[in-house]
């Protein structure tokens, strides 16, 4: 089992979603990014912190720094929840595999199904395979 999985019914326990996890090069640093409807403290980042600590201990994870803070306000994308939940919303993305020469787009997202994201792109609406997806970001609305 990787430590996503090992992670993802663990902090959902604890009333958490897990957005991405990032490990170093040498897999010393592990970063782990959290969010819950209406947002995350400061508070909610310590609670997280401290029982990751715990959890990693009893589960023999090798770690020596652990981060976990909020995903942001460009927050990443990644499962087809995530898209269903953002939907309406202005997002970046780039592709593995360019459609029409181009790899990276700005549209809005529009839905989900079947595996197929529909984004609309200065008026037209693009159909992108989930698969072909290497990174998707929300747009900061500042």
């Amino acid at each position: 089992m990787d430590l996503y999985e090992l992670l993802e019914p663990t902090l959902a326990g604890l009333g958490y979603e897990l957005v991405d996890l990032e490990r170093s090069p040498g897999g010393k640093l592990l970063r782990v990014f959290i969010d819950k409807p209406g947002g995350v403290s400061v508070d909610d980042c310590v609670t997280v912190s401290n029982h990751l600590s715990r959890f990693f201990a009893v589960e023999n994870v090798d770690y020596d720094r652990l981060e976990v803070s909020s995903p942001g306000l460009d927050r990443p994308l990644k499962k087809t929840a995530d898209f269903i939940r953002f939907a309406g919303e202005s997002v970046k993305l780039r592709l593995r595999v360019a459609l029409q020469g181009q790899r990276n787009f700005v549209g809005i997202l529009r839905e989900v199904k079947d595996g197929i994201l529909k984004l609309e792109v200065d008026g037209k609406m693009l159909d992108l395979e989930l698969t072909n997806l290497e990174k998707v970001r929300l747009v900061p609305k500042l």
